[in-house]
């Protein structure tokens, strides 16, 4: 199998966007601001040297709040940006995406009891687990999905960490069976990533790919700027249409960034965008 492909401003982009709608009472209120501050930012470079003080921050919620799914999700999703995003040194990384995976499977076991240490079930014993979730458990389902996609990614030479994809896969299947508008349509995003990091040849599904980053791009309106670079990339590239990847670039490069829970995202997808379409002839 092949290694997890998807690139450090993918997962900024996609966790980013979920940070919006994570973290009672005042505590809860204070990570909300938080988190619509780093997704609204335009300037990755400040989010990047805010994030660790926000970290420390969330750490000592969590250590008062100990059993706030809604707390624990942010603390997961903001570990696993970062770590996933910022971090260099491949260790740190590891470690912050292990913490991240960690708050996200306490989330998740709170919501769900049944999912408590479902990682370590035989998946024919994991797949009825999942029937059985509800939308109401879709905000600790996308997390985990999502910090493990992260965790994975950080670990990308250890065989026994990739052979995991197949679950995250069914986790992320679930979320969209649930709620397929959930964060935008995020779930359909990773899904279209996921069906296209092969050529079918050798097992990927790139038509399936197409229809997740269409929908993802349907249920944001067209203002997720990372589900069209995305579809550029991974699609697009795939099957050599060049047409269809320096359409959708161009599309990116001309669209406002701002959008409330999406600026930063965005942001980020313009930059993406004009090195893939700086590349474009030298790739076709």
């Amino acid at each position: 199998m092949a290694r997890l492909a998807m690139k450090r401003p993918l997962y900024l982009g996609l966790l980013l966007i979920g940070l919006a709608g994570c973290a009672g009472m005042a505590t809860r209120g204070l990570a909300q601001s938080l988190s619509q501050a780093i997704v609204n930012h335009d300037d990755p470079a400040t989010v990047k040297a805010g994030a660790p003080a926000y970290l420390l921050l969330l750490d000592g919620f969590i250590d008062e709040s100990p059993d706030d799914p809604d707390l624990l999700i942010a603390g997961a999703r903001l570990n696993g940006v970062y770590a996933t995003v910022f971090v260099e040194d491949p260790e740190r990384a590891r470690h912050l995406s292990g913490k991240a995976r960690a708050y996200a499977g306490r989330a998740l076991c709170l919501r769900h009891p049944p999912m408590c240490a479902q990682d370590r079930r035989h998946f024919d014993e994991f797949a009825p687990l999942l029937a059985a979730m509800t939308e109401a458990d879709v905000p600790a389902l996308y997390t985990y999905a999502t910090v493990w996609a992260g965790w994975i990614q950080t670990r990308s030479g250890d065989w026994d960490a990739i052979a995991d994809l197949p679950r995250v896969e069914a986790m992320l299947e679930r979320v969209v069976a649930l709620d397929e508008g959930y964060d935008r349509g995020q779930a359909h995003l990773y899904l279209g990533v996921m069906r296209t990091l092969l050529p079918p040849a050798l097992g990927g599904r790139p038509r399936e790919g197409r229809a997740h980053f269409e929908r993802a791009i349907a249920l944001s309106k067209g203002r997720n700027l990372m589900a069209k670079v995305e579809f550029a990339r991974r699609y697009a590239r795939l099957v050599f249409d060049q047409a269809m990847h320096d359409r959708l670039l161009r599309e990116v490069l001309e669209a406002d960034p701002r959008e409330p829970g999406l600026t930063l995202s965005n942001t980020l997808a313009r930059q993406q965008a004009r090195q893939l379409l700086a590349t474009s002839e030298d790739y076709f």
